[in-house]
């Protein structure tokens, strides 16, 4: 995470620009560790700051919070203090992960009086410390979201009528009072690579800034300092001097990093498809020509952490909420496949069979003419003109070996028989957990995963209440199983828009494959899978009209990535009109078969594509 000192300069002089002189509303606590605090200055405001040990953050938020209808003691105490307190002064101490917001209020008396209250964001450590200044400039604490004892720290106590101060970072230096001959002793004597020496020496800068730092400068991160001549040391001090000047004059680009496969360059596309995968209060350099990365600068420092966080968040969610269900698919696929294993391990003992129905067959041909005790003998195979070495059993007559020969035979024969069926249905099994993984991958809101749960559910991998049988998605009531109408967003298939009006619709999972191959699409249109691999079903629709080429690699590439082979460089997409396409009776969801297609190699990407949904 790169909640570092840059990021809380830019948000320290967001909060000055905007609270400063604006007086308190309204202090919530919705949470143990969270405050959110409404001020009004002109417009209104609202402050989000949470000190929990995970997630630490402060911010101006532009969504609301339920709060309880009790409000805790530390709540009770701030409303009490600075309940219509005006904020006079924000500002960031030593370039730490720290932001002050001092307070100007009434007491009892009439009297004016100050108070600061402070945000830590440090990781496990971190705070929200109220406290009121004493003589010689001291700080008393008066109260704290979360209460630090010795016992649980040597460092520093957290606790009422403590003193106030911040925990020293080793012998990091404040890069606003360094100086080119300070930077060069310091990081050019540090035995490590480059980038480590920037973030072990200054305060405020994280791996992220010092790497960003570094990339300005036109080195590599992972050089190492002892590399570095003095004037090359110089040249990197002359960048790190003009990013302070970019901090100090408020020159801020607060941008995200998003990881998209998509060619779509427009920021709109980029954010509703992308994966966020770093953000910044300075522009990130060091992304821009890295393939398959996108960064987009916002309007303030706020709106990235909102919008990164929530995108985060969403992502996080689904992971620990599809948990379960992917534990599930790893149990049954490790099971599948070693029944599949034993099973094509029988079908292997079975080859004998044919061998011993010859056997039987030439015994049978010639066993009149053998005399009976012989251990072997030879006969002439008149299928081939060979002669061959036939084992007798000694102690039975030649005819009576032709008759065990059959009964081998016909014994492997339904062997054979039946593990063929067996071994098909597991491949066919296997296909489909790997179908599931696919859906599961795709998931995006919890909808999806309640449809994946209601296919296991019926598959017979989960035990649950639902019923056995499913009826175009819905459960015996007719209603989707564990969805409250209204309440949730309801999960719908992908939907594409070509630059030529084609529209393209992409299956999260088997359930909406089935309704877009068997339901959404007709037979004139055009149906896409990658060849061999679980993955959605791709559907064109061509209103009657005829597909350019490039439509037909859009929507293969299309199918490729939303499949098993995504990670590949290239993949085999089979593609026909739907009315091929066909689903056997009792087959599992999003299982078809097809006799006749066509079949073209491309590359897994979102290529010249609009996402409408």
């Amino acid at each position: 995470m790169a909640f570092d000192g840059i990021v809380i300069s830019n948000i320290v002089r967001d909060m000055k620009e905007k609270l400063v002189g604006g007086r308190i509303l309204k202090i919530q606590q919705p949470e143990k560790d969270e405050l959110i605090i409404t001020i009004k200055n002109y417009d209104q405001y609202r402050l989000f700051i949470s000190a929990d040990a995970s997630l630490p953050l402060i911010y101006l938020s532009s969504s609301k919070k339920e709060a309880p209808i009790t409000a805790p003691n530390f709540c009770m105490l701030l409303r009490k203090y600075i309940g219509t307190a005006r904020i006079v002064d924000v500002y960031q101490p030593g370039f730490e992960r720290v932001v002050v917001i001092e307070l100007e209020h009434l007491d009892e008396m009439g009297d004016v009086c100050r108070k600061k209250l402070i945000t830590e964001i440090m990781g496990k450590h971190s705070n929200i410390i109220f406290c009121e200044e004493e003589d010689e400039g001291k700080l008393r604490i008066i109260d704290s979201i979360k209460h630090v004892s010795s016992a649980m720290s040597s460092v520093r106590e957290v606790l009422p009528g403590r003193d106030y101060f911040i925990p020293k970072q080793g012998d990091k230096i404040d890069p606003s009072e360094t100086n080119e001959e300070e930077f060069v002793s310091k990081v050019g004597g540090y035995p490590d690579s480059l980038a480590k020496a920037v973030y072990m020496t200054y305060t405020g800068f994280s791996p992220l800034m010092a790497n960003e730092l570094v990339h300005r400068a036109g080195f590599d991160g992972e050089t190492n300092t002892q590399e570095l001549s003095g004037d090359m040391l110089i040249h990197l001090y002359r960048r790190f001097d003009e990013m302070m000047l970019e901090i100090k004059d408020g020159s801020f680009e607060p941008c995200i990093c998003f990881k998209s496969d998509s060619d779509k360059i427009d920021a709109d596309s980029i954010k509703e498809e992308g994966t966020p995968v770093e953000f910044a209060a300075l522009k990130l350099t060091s992304y821009e020509n890295a393939p398959d990365m996108h960064v987009i600068v916002y309007e303030s420092i706020s709106s990235v952490l909102e919008e990164y966080y929530a995108k985060k968040n969403v992502i996080t969610n689904i992971r620990q909420k599809s948990a379960d269900l992917r534990k599930v698919v790893a149990n049954a696929v490790e099971r599948t496949v070693k029944k599949l294993e034993l099973q094509k391990k029988q079908l292997k003992d079975t080859e004998k069979r044919d061998k011993y129905k010859l056997y039987g067959e030439l015994l049978t041909t010639y066993g009149y003419g053998l005399e009976q005790g012989l251990s072997e003998c030879v006969l002439n195979n008149y299928y081939t003109g060979e002669d061959i070495k036939v084992p007798l059993d000694k102690d039975i007559s030649p005819l009576d070996n032709a008759k065990k020969y059959y009964e081998k035979y016909a014994k492997l024969k339904r062997t054979f028989e039946a593990v063929s069926v067996q071994v098909k249905s597991s491949e066919e099994e296997l296909e489909h957990l790997e179908s599931v993984n696919v859906a599961l991958e795709m998931a995006t809101m919890a909808d999806d995963l309640d449809a994946i749960k209601q296919e296991l559910i019926e598959c017979g991998y989960i035990k649950g209440h639902f019923g056995k049988s499913r009826d175009n998605g819905k459960g015996k009531s007719g209603k989707s199983p564990n969805r409250n109408a209204g309440s949730r967003e309801k999960s719908k298939p992908l939907h594409y828009v070509t630059e030529d009006g084609f529209h393209l619709y992409v299956g999260k999972n088997n359930y909406q494959n089935d309704e877009l191959t068997f339901k959404l699409a007709n037979g004139g249109d055009w149906w896409f899978h990658a060849k061999k691999n679980a993955g959605s079903h791709v559907i064109v629709k061509t209103e009657g009209k005829e597909l350019p080429d490039r439509v037909y690699e859009q929507a293969a590439s299309l199918a490729a990535f939303y499949s098993k082979a995504a990670q590949g460089s290239k993949t085999d997409v089979d593609y026909l009109q739907r009315k091929d396409v066909k689903k056997p009776n009792g087959a599992k969801p999003g299982f078809v078969v097809y006799y006749t297609n066509f079949s073209m190699t491309v590359e897994p990407k979102i290529d010249g594509l609009t996402l409408i949904n």
